[in-house]
């Protein structure tokens, strides 16, 4: 759908901000996609980023219906797996396993079913069956030697299912792995290796020493500290 050109720059400019924001501040990528919405809520690009946008923020049920409208726009199957996951944050993860074993997930690319596995995972284990999740994790993708964009949250993920089983040492090992493709930080893999290995992180200035510094620190006898906050 084609919009006139000062509306589509004003969506697009919206859509901008969605996509800016969205990792570090949900909330106010939200309100953009909502405005988006507003102004046109026939595109199925706006349909999607506003799905991508309630789900960030944990809006499930919105979420869901955005990428189903973004869906019977497109006719595409990429939303898949993020519709799963939406059914379970919506405490429905047995409508999400029918949906891993629904003629769509082979339509999709390698990256999209790899997330579908994932979200497969997690629907196991939301249901208490971690063995369950194991099983599912192990797939070609996770014994490949090859790192893929997917590989590090696939290892994290297969990682802490092991670590729920109480299979500590090869838990150890597959956040190790990882964290060894992990180049972006995409997890907390180091985190939980150090957590796993009893190391304690503490903060370098001990809580003595903090209580001097602010003793010694210059006060403003007539009014906050500069840089304060104000009641």
């Amino acid at each position: 759908m084609s919009l006139p050109k000062t509306l589509a720059e004003d969506v697009a400019r919206n859509l901008v901000m969605v996509a800016r924001l969205i990792d570090e501040d949900p909330e106010e990528a939200y309100a953009y996609s909502r405005i988006a919405l507003r102004l046109a809520s026939r595109v199925a690009a706006v349909r999607e980023a506003a799905g991508f946008a309630a789900y960030a923020t944990q809006k499930y049920a919105e979420a869901l219906a955005e990428f189903r409208a973004a869906r019977r726009m497109t006719g595409s199957v990429e939303l898949w797996p993020v519709m799963a996951d939406c059914e379970r944050g919506l405490g429905r993860p047995e409508r999400a396993m029918a949906m891993a074993g629904e003629p769509e997930v082979q339509k999709l690319d390698k990256a999209g079913q790899v997330e579908m596995r994932l979200v497969a995972a997690g629907a196991r284990r939301d249901m208490g069956q971690i063995d369950a999740a194991i099983v599912t994790l192990q797939s070609p993708e996770l014994a490949s030697s090859s790192v893929q964009p997917w590989t590090p949250r696939l290892r994290y993920a297969y990682a802490d299912a092991l670590l729920e089983a109480g299979r500590e040492d090869e838990a150890r090992e597959w956040f190790g792995k990882a964290l060894e493709a992990d180049k972006d930080g995409a997890t907390d893999a180091s985190d939980r290796l150090a957590e796993l290995d009893g190391v304690e992180f503490v903060d370098a200035l001990g809580d003595d020493e903090a209580d001097t510094a602010d003793e010694d620190a210059p006060r403003d006898e007539d009014g906050p500290a500069e840089g304060s906050a104000k009641a």
